[in-house]
């Protein structure tokens, strides 16, 4: 198993993607702490994976209270070698840049570089004492895609992918790695209640079509593949990016939107 024996902290532990990971590295042989802000949600993924999760209400923008829970995952656990940021923001995306309000453009940027800050610099100072980690971010294809509509989402997943690279320089020295994944929009996450069909939902209602619709035409226009990414998919990259087989890796980005963007 690739993670045997190790501790993986995944923030957004009961959403699509958190909750994807967090049963692929339990799977691996990872013990996971879940930690989100909806009880219910991080229970129903805790009963999937059994004995190995631990779970714990905790709001990933309040510093105290992750700073807090981390120590105490550190302490029970003895160590924490892997950590995920999974956190969904809520924001506007298909309004045009003219009539976008600067709370609105600003929200997902704030939001997003808060809680990865937080969260990072929470789970570093373990491990940098225990001279390894792992801290893995998660972007998307608007880091890189050029159109209309999501500028400040956009703005919010460049900025990730720069915090990345960058917490990497700075970690490097304690041996912990830093790898962003960035997948595209994912139809199973949308269709299972995420907070991204909320986000797709008036964007697809103006064009008069479905949220699967939508999606199903993005992956047919956008995408070398002609398809969009899996939870399987990312989960199982998460994984290994996690483990050990991916130790030269460091201050990079996982490219998992199919070919709609390319590096």
């Amino acid at each position: 198993m690739l993670l045997e024996n190790k501790n993986a902290l995944i923030y957004g532990g009961g959403g699509a993607i958190g909750g994807a990971v967090a049963r692929a590295c339990a799977r691996e042989g990872a013990r996971v702490y879940l930690a989100g802000r909806t009880r219910s949600k991080l229970d129903a993924v805790a009963r999937e994976i059994g004995d190995a999760a631990d779970v714990a209400q905790v709001d990933a923008l309040d510093e105290c209270s992750v700073n807090d829970h981390a120590a105490a995952v550190a302490a029970k656990a003895g160590r924490i070698h892997i950590t995920l940021n999974a956190v969904s923001i809520m924001h506007v995306q298909g309004t045009p840049f003219r009539d976008l309000s600067l709370e609105d453009f600003m929200h997902p940027i704030n939001a997003l570089i808060r809680t990865n800050y937080i969260t990072a610099h929470a789970v570093a100072r373990h491990m940098a004492d225990d001279g390894s980690g792992v801290i893995l971010t998660i972007s998307t294809s608007g880091a890189r895609l050029m159109a209309p509509g999501f500028i400040g989402f956009g703005t919010a997943c460049a900025a990730v992918e720069a915090m990345t690279r960058l917490l990497a320089a700075e970690l490097g020295p304690n041996a912990v790695r830093v790898v962003c994944l960035r997948p595209d929009a994912i139809p199973e996450a949308a269709a299972t209640g995420s907070i991204t069909a909320d986000v797709f939902r008036p964007v697809a209602q103006h064009a008069g079509v479905t949220v699967e619709q939508m999606l199903n035409q993005a992956a047919q226009e956008r995408t070398l593949l002609n398809r969009l990414p899996t939870l399987t998919q990312v989960a199982d990259t998460a994984v290994f990016l996690a483990s050990d087989h991916a130790g030269a890796m460091t201050g990079t980005v996982a490219n998992l939107t199919c070919g709609a963007v390319i590096d």
